[in-house]
């Protein structure tokens, strides 16, 4: 990649006007120094596509016009989030707090009893109806959602979560399924 001299003079010279150009585009500095830097950029990537002999200076207020439009553009999109209201909305926990949580809940399943942890886990993780649970395990329809009910209490208090206002089982066991 070879560029000739003159094409470094005139990209040079042409710097005082572009940076006027972009403050009367952005009305602050810092972006009108950015713009000209982008511009300069691109226009040291492309210079094979400037053609010697013709207009360089509005070859160069044509790419910093064109990236000022396509900052505007990509700042309609943006939100600014300077003090992190909205990024803390959005975020999610931790990937390893997950897998301690899997962890916890291992542990507590083992601690129920043989009948509860086979309900729990049938209704809850494997997605069957209390009906077929009840087939499954040869009981009554009844004692699988007894057995289930007290499996998410244990549970609840095993794993110290809350509990959901509207029923004894917490929310969190419920929310995952369990």
């Amino acid at each position: 990649m070879t560029i000739s001299l003159e094409f470094r003079s005139q990209l040079i010279a042409a710097i005082p006007g572009l940076r006027a150009f972009g403050m009367s585009l952005t009305a602050r500095g810092d972006r009108a120094d950015d713009l000209v830097q982008e511009t300069l950029m691109k226009a040291w990537k492309h210079h094979d596509s400037y053609q010697p002999g013709t207009n360089m200076k509005a070859w160069l207020y044509t790419i910093l016009r064109n990236e000022f439009y396509t900052q505007l553009r990509k700042r309609k999109r943006e939100v600014e989030d300077a003090d992190g209201v909205y990024s803390g909305r959005v975020m999610v926990p931790a990937e390893q707090n997950g897998h301690l949580d899997m962890a916890d809940l291992r542990i507590a399943l083992d601690k129920l009893p043989e009948d509860q942890r086979e309900a729990v886990i049938l209704v809850g993780a494997s997605g069957f109806s209390y009906e077929e649970a009840a087939e499954i395990c040869s009981v009554a329809v009844g004692t699988v959602k007894s057995r289930v009910n007290r499996a998410r209490a244990r549970l609840s208090v095993l794993l110290k979560l809350e509990t959901n206002s509207k029923s004894n089982a917490p929310f969190e066991i419920k929310s995952l399924g369990i």
